[in-house]
């Protein structure tokens, strides 16, 4: 704990001028050794006063405890260790400097050992408790500590020199690894390990880059993400930015998923020659490892703009990082597999367009249940009758197996056909009782629990004709002259199941000009703990209170009116008898860099001969302009833009046949390059949602009229 020297007398430097002298060195030289246990320095013996300059002039956080009373002398790293306990810790015992410390142990005890015993200690990865502040935040450092043995030219022991090297940011890893593993463990696809993995690496190892390589087919893909990148909430639910790499790259990352081989360099120019931009050229050190896998084949790989000296403890917890990246990507690749399947086996039998019709505009979404890894049940159907009215249908076979699903196939296309043979609501219902019981007779199986909601919607009359076979009510909003809704349950007996013997009877409702159909499966209103009353009248609120009667809009609104989680598929069927004829203009957009300009410019040409009044015509162009952007980032295929215009709204849809997933709805505050369309449509539209299709996703945004 003592402290202060003055320099061994040396031949003349080669340059003039004292050599420089660290702020707390002058201190310590300074300090009036004379009245401590050290005495004047130019007195001290020779092997002190030379162990006393090897701390002075150190980098690394040294302290010399003198005497029995361990006097303290440190440098310059030491006195940014002990906090506001600097400078009057210079000179004083170490039991005073510390006395809220020194009986804890691991502090005072292992001083007085090696003073005692002359024998050195090692303190791995400990805290340092003399930061009082820190102490109290519970945010303090980790050390790895070396005690020695201070011995006078006489190899008398006069005192401890202690060595601190701070080892707080391979602890944080450490600790953190936990973290990784856990989170990884929640991931689904390999967007979803992605995200993780490169915000885990870039914050854990604190490092300019990070990439991620998989396999795709012959080729690979990669994403990347760098330091200083501002990423929001939006950002972070989007799809990674994966890029196209071709099977020979000789880039490191892929170099190292090829061979299996890890992949280290110091200082260099490791991305010289294939740098895809200056941030690549940029890196000098970098370390890339295989992903440990028998389904898939990838590489995980870490850079620095700076030589970085990759340390055994380094590469033992990058191995270890990839690792767990290997087993993630592994268990997503199995996912997406069979919920690639599943998802397309469902989807298949649903129809793929809706009629498109003048005064009946109509639509309906599909989610799975459960984990979305299972084809299911529900569906929903509407086609024109050879009386000119339109079907709709909506049914929930049980099950979350492909037989549930064959199932399903089988039970629209039998309505379908009896439907076009005689159209009337009980005698499909009853017709279709008769299929299904002889299935279940078929099978051996008394389990085959179908319910089915059926109408006949005839806008030249304005009315509805419904009959059901166990499944909830239909569900119709009435708009008033003044703009005002309501939305109540179609007083309908909901009879047995199809198949038990059903004997369904019809009720028919009018249907004026306005008015919007519902119907939906039990999905979206049963919640566990929660009764079924709750969660329709829930839904009848939710219903009331959309911004308008528009049948896309509404199919959002019911899927998120009842909160809490089902495990139960969800589908709804919209059908709304529109005031006006609405206008209706679609483009295809191919897969090129140019398309959005090409959108907006075709977009604002139609919107304008329609009259569409400019403020919606610059919110909607804008909104269209981001969506294409990102359908042709995240999808990477060619998309369809639809624009629909009615008297109160009008509606744009970007459906693209990629099969990366749906873009997550959220609330964002601030906005970014790649995230800002979903904060930019939350600011500018009256309604957004995305729905799955056979082969994609649709995302639309809903900008309402204002009255001329």
């Amino acid at each position: 704990m003592p402290g202060t020297v003055g320099r061994v007398p040396t031949s003349p430097p080669a340059a003039p001028g004292p050599a420089p002298v660290s702020q707390v060195a002058a201190a310590v030289l300074g300090h009036p050794w004379a009245a401590t246990a050290l005495g004047p320095p130019q007195q001290w013996d020779p092997a002190v006063r030379a162990l006393v300059d090897v701390v002075l002039s150190s980098p690394v956080p040294m302290a010399l405890y003198y005497g029995d009373r361990f006097v303290m002398l440190y440098n310059q790293g030491y006195s940014e260790l002990i906090g506001d306990r600097h400078p009057d810790a210079i000179g004083r015992p170490a039991p005073e400097v510390f006395a809220d410390l020194w009986h804890t142990p691991g502090v005072g005890d292992v001083i007085e050992r090696v003073y005692r015993r002359g024998e050195s200690f090692l303190q791995r990865e400990s805290v340092l408790p003399v930061d009082r502040h820190l102490a109290a935040t519970g945010d303090q450092a980790v050390f790895t500590r070396g005690h020695s043995p201070a011995r006078d030219s006489a190899g008398r022991i006069v005192g401890v020199l202690t060595v601190a090297a701070q080892t707080t940011q391979f602890t944080q890893q450490l600790q953190s690894l936990s973290d990784f593993a856990a989170a990884l463990s929640g991931t689904l696809t390999l967007d979803d390990v992605a995200r993780v993995t490169l915000r885990y690496m870039l914050h854990s190892f604190d490092a300019d880059r990070v990439v991620l390589a998989v396999d795709d087919g012959p080729a690979w893909r990669t994403v990347r993400r760098l330091r200083g990148e501002l990423l929001d909430e939006a950002d972070e639910r989007l799809p990674p930015l994966w890029r196209p790499t071709g099977a020979d790259s000789p880039a490191p990352v892929v170099t190292a998923a090829r061979s299996g081989v890890p992949y280290f360099v110091g200082d260099g120019q490791p991305l010289r020659d294939h740098a895809v931009d200056r941030h690549d050229q940029k890196i000098r050190s970098l370390a890339a490892l295989p992903l440990r896998s028998s389904v898939i084949r990838g590489g995980l790989s870490v850079a620095y703009q700076a030589p970085h000296g990759w340390s055994a403890a380094e590469r033992a917890l990058l191995a270890a990082s990839a690792e767990l990246v290997g087993q993630a990507a592994e268990r997503a690749r199995r996912f997406e597999t069979q919920h690639g399947t599943a998802q397309l086996l469902q989807r298949s039998m649903l129809p793929e367009q809706l009629p498109t019709l003048p005064r009946l505009r109509i639509a309906a979404r599909y989610d799975p249940g459960v984990d979305g890894n299972a084809a299911g049940g529900d569906f929903y159907d509407a086609f024109l009758l050879p009386t000119g009215e339109l079907g709709v249908v909506l049914g929930d076979v049980a099950g979350h197996d492909v037989q549930a699903a064959a199932r399903m196939g089988q039970v629209r296309a039998a309505l379908r056909a009896l439907a076009l043979a005689d159209p009337r609501p009980d005698a499909v219902l009853t017709g279709l009782d008769r299929l299904v019981a002889s299935l279940g007779t078929e099978t051996g199986t008394q389990e085959l629990f179908v319910t089915v909601a059926f109408g006949v919607v005839d806008a030249t009359r304005g009315q509805i004709t419904l009959a059901s076979a166990g499944h909830p009510p239909p569900l119709i909003r009435h708009c008033a002259p003044d703009g005002s809704a309501t939305a109540e349950y179609v007083e309908l007996p909901a009879g047995a199941p199809l198949g038990l013997g059903c004997r369904p009877r019809t009720a028919t409702v009018a249907f004026p000009p306005g008015d919007t159909l519902l119907l939906y499966s039990d999905g979206v209103v049963e919640r566990r703990r929660q009764s079924l009353t709750a969660g329709l009248d829930g839904l009848a609120v939710a219903v009331a209170g959309a911004a308008s009667g528009d049948p896309r809009a509404l199919c959002a609104v019911a899927t998120g009116a009842v909160a809490g989680a089902t495990e139960d598929d969800v589908a709804v069927l919209a059908v709304e008898h529109a005031l006006k004829p609405s206008r209706s203009a679609s483009m295809e957009m191919p897969a090129e860099p140019t398309a959005p300009s090409r959108v907006r410019h075709w977009m604002t040409a139609q919107l304008t001969d329609w009259q569409v009044p400019e403020a919606v015509i610059g919110a909607a162009v804008l909104c269209t302009s981001e969506l294409t952007t990102n359908a042709l980032l995240h999808a990477g295929t060619a998309a369809r833009v639809v624009i629909d215009l009615s008297a109160e709204r009008l509606l744009v849809s970007v459906a693209d046949s990629g099969t990366r997933g749906a873009v997550t709805r959220t609330q964002t505050d601030t906005l970014s390059s790649r995230g800002r369309g979903l904060g930019l449509i939350e600011q500018l539209s009256d309604a957004w949602g995305t729905d799955p299709t056979v082969r994609g996703s649709t995302v639309w945004f809903e900008i309402l009229v204002p009255s001329q």
